[in-house]
């Protein structure tokens, strides 16, 4: 009796522990699922540009990166969704390590610039949007980004060159014609000025206009 005892205890244990591995292995959350079927789901929560579930993304892509390690796309897209929440040293890791993989990678560089702008590291921003704009010369956004470090650093007459260049590659863009106003503004060109403060109000920014009409500036 004592034998078969120890041999039914022997067949329930190992039972046991296969049942266990068995759910263990199935019901991993990351099983069956590939490296793209994680980006694809942080993907579906993108309206195009910034994430409406940014943690949820992060979750998703960090997923992704445990299966594929040297995925460009993978870091800048979680770069994005660290941006998106303001978390910008982890975004800026994440789109460093994009440029590594990809060093052609003129989104990763032109959102790295706008950081580097946001966080007032207006020299490094300058060097991303060099590059970017090198890479992609048809970049409005690059361009808008380049002007506003010249600004910045007092490099004014650059940075209109710029904000010139965006409206003319983005004719209906607001804050090129705001910032290229303001610019005006501060190198005494008045006139200049109030007609993109002007046209910025007609596109549905008003306030640069407001405020040049409140000091004078502009009837």
């Amino acid at each position: 009796m004592t034998i078969i005892k120890n041999i039914k205890l022997n067949v329930i244990r190992n039972f046991t522990v296969s049942l266990f591995l068995f759910l263990s292995l199935f019901c991993s959350p990351a099983m069956g699922e590939t490296a793209l079927d994680w980006c694809n789901k942080a993907n579906a929560l993108s309206d195009g540009r910034k994430y409406t579930d940014p943690l949820k993304a992060i979750e998703y892509l960090n997923n992704a990166l445990k299966l594929e390690t040297d995925n460009a796309e993978t870091y800048y897209n979680r770069g994005v969704a660290y941006d998106n929440l303001g978390q910008y040293q982890p975004a800026i890791k994440d789109y460093s390590q994009a440029i590594r993989l990809k060093p052609d990678y003129a989104e990763a560089f032109c959102n790295r610039g706008t950081i580097n702008n946001a966080i007032g590291q207006y020299k490094r921003a300058l060097e991303d949007f060099n590059e970017a704009i090198r890479l992609n010369p048809n970049d409005a956004e690059a361009y808008l980004g380049r002007g506003f470090a010249c600004d910045k650093l007092g490099q004014y007459h650059r940075a209109i060159e710029n904000y010139s260049k965006a409206i003319g590659l983005k004719p209906y863009y607001t804050r090129a014609y705001n910032n290229r106003g303001a610019c005006c503004f501060s190198l005494g060109k008045n006139t200049q000025g109030c007609l993109d403060a002007q046209k910025a109000c007609a596109l549905g920014d008003c306030k640069l206009f407001d405020t040049a009409k409140k000091k004078r500036l502009c009837r």
